[in-house]
């Protein structure tokens, strides 16, 4: 795809720097490159070549630095693309693009612009596109591992090769279809429904793998939750590192809800200390303690923390949180001398139980090495790549229900049938961008910072 204008932008990050990058794509590359170098003949293609730069109009030198020159389609857009290497002084920059803007036929790029451009001329799908915004945007090793995935095309092969199988079994009934009057088998939907079958349960076995990747992408939701003055506040700080929450003998002194991000093991977890559960008449804390129960109900792990010495009583609303994704702290155990790890546990079985002293850190190793355990086991990366997205597990999900209707009526039209499967490739193609999905692409390249 050609277009007529030319992009530039402040590829590295704003502020000061000891090298800057300014990107440029388009068909007037190649003229900016000559003014601003003030050379005759273009670079080499992708050779480092150290020159001044200067100020079209005046002459009057800009900078110092590297220029590289990648002539399309061999560049990441798929159009001319030059870099201009410079030092990351804010006048220097400023300077820079400021000369750039006088050019005829250049403009300042949009977020994501660049790699629009790289999706529209084929250089990449849209999941490799996602997976560049979310290599950029990772902060842990997990995130920067699956976003790599996604770059190198592995979720796209994998739908790509389930679109195909459809593609596949919707070529014996177009045969049925255009060729009637020829021998084609009678039971021809016989031949197809099990390969049909076949794909909706890999779909649906992809689908249930636990939303891992949206969890490695967005982070793992954990909650801590106790009555007032229980500790909360001080296992936060402690999990943390530093001071997140107010500790205080006072109680209900957390009255919503406060978030810390923690990188556990490599993987991205947020971490939330909720206000104090208990019967109330305080209207502020009262809204405090629904926001804690609400943020409950989304929590991937919920910590709940109740007195050693009150165990196995636990307080009726502190109670109806507990399920299979709960850890239970015994805190304030050092007045109880209780025993460190986990202790037997009757009255809730499966869940884990420590004793642990929140103010004095005791057992806390113990809690680590569970909450870590905890975390691995719901995000930790498998063979097959993972969806990442809300709109990828939306198409899936509508792929699956056109082939659901496929087997559902083996009976119906030939035609029908064909058109069910149809919609369903279709649904996976809209996954990758091989149909059109124009109304998506705002939002995907929009998460990009600009010069990317």
């Amino acid at each position: 795809m050609s277009f007529p204008d030319t992009i530039y932008a402040l590829s590295s990050g704003k502020g000061r720097a000891g090298v800057s990058v300014i990107r440029l794509s388009g068909p007037k590359v190649g003229a900016a490159i000559l003014k601003l170098s003030q050379k005759k003949t273009l670079p080499v293609p992708r050779e480092a070549q150290l020159c001044w730069f200067v100020e079209p109009d005046t002459g009057i030198r800009l900078d110092r630095g590297l220029l590289l020159y990648f002539p399309g389609p061999k560049s990441f857009t798929g159009e001319d693309v030059a870099e201009f290497h410079i030092h990351g002084g804010r006048a220097v920059i400023t300077g820079f693009l400021a000369a750039l803007s006088k050019l005829s036929g250049l403009r300042s790029a949009q977020p994501g612009e660049f790699t629009r451009r790289a999706f529209d001329n084929g250089k990449m799908d849209l999941t490799a596109a996602e997976g560049l915004a979310d290599l950029i945007n990772a902060e842990t090793e997990a995130q920067r591992r699956q976003a790599l995935r996604l770059m190198e095309g592995r979720l796209a092969a994998l739908y790509e090769g389930w679109r195909s199988e459809i593609i596949s079994a919707m070529a014996y009934l177009e045969a049925d279809i255009d060729f009637a009057d020829e021998e084609i088998p009678s039971d021809v939907t016989d031949q197809v429904g099990p390969m049909v079958k076949a794909l909706i349960q890999k779909i649906e076995q992809h689908m249930g793998e636990g939303f891992k990747g949206e969890r490695i992408r967005d982070g793992l939701r954990v909650v801590i939750l106790g009555e007032p003055n229980i500790g909360k506040s001080t296992l936060l700080n402690f999990l943390s590192k530093r001071d997140v929450a107010i500790v205080s003998d006072v109680a209900g002194t957390t009255r919503d809800v406060l978030e810390a991000h923690l990188d556990i093991n490599g993987f991205p977890v947020t971490i939330a200390d909720t206000a104090g559960i208990r019967d109330s008449a305080d209207a502020i804390e009262i809204e405090g303690i629904r926001r804690a129960e609400e943020r409950a109900k989304s929590a991937d792990i919920k910590i709940i923390l109740v007195s050693a010495a009150d165990w196995p009583e636990i307080p009726r609303r502190l109670e109806a949180q507990i399920d299979k994704n709960t850890i239970i702290l015994l805190n304030k155990s050092d007045l109880d001398n209780r025993p460190e790890g986990v202790l037997p546990n009757q009255r809730f079985p499966n869940i884990a139980v420590l004793p642990v002293s929140a103010k004095y850190e005791k057992g806390l190793g113990q809690f680590l090495e569970q909450l870590s355990a905890e975390v691995e086991a719901r995000m930790e990366l498998t063979d097959t790549p993972n969806l990442t997205r809300i709109r990828h597990r939306e198409a899936l999900s509508d792929s699956a229900a056109h082939l659901y209707r496929f087997v559902d009526s083996p009976d119906k039209e030939v035609a029908l049938l064909a058109e069910d499967l149809r919609m369903a490739a279709r649904s996976l193609g809209s996954i990758v961008g091989r149909v059109d999905v124009e109304e998506v692409l705002g939002a995907i390249f929009s998460e990009f910072c600009v010069g990317k």
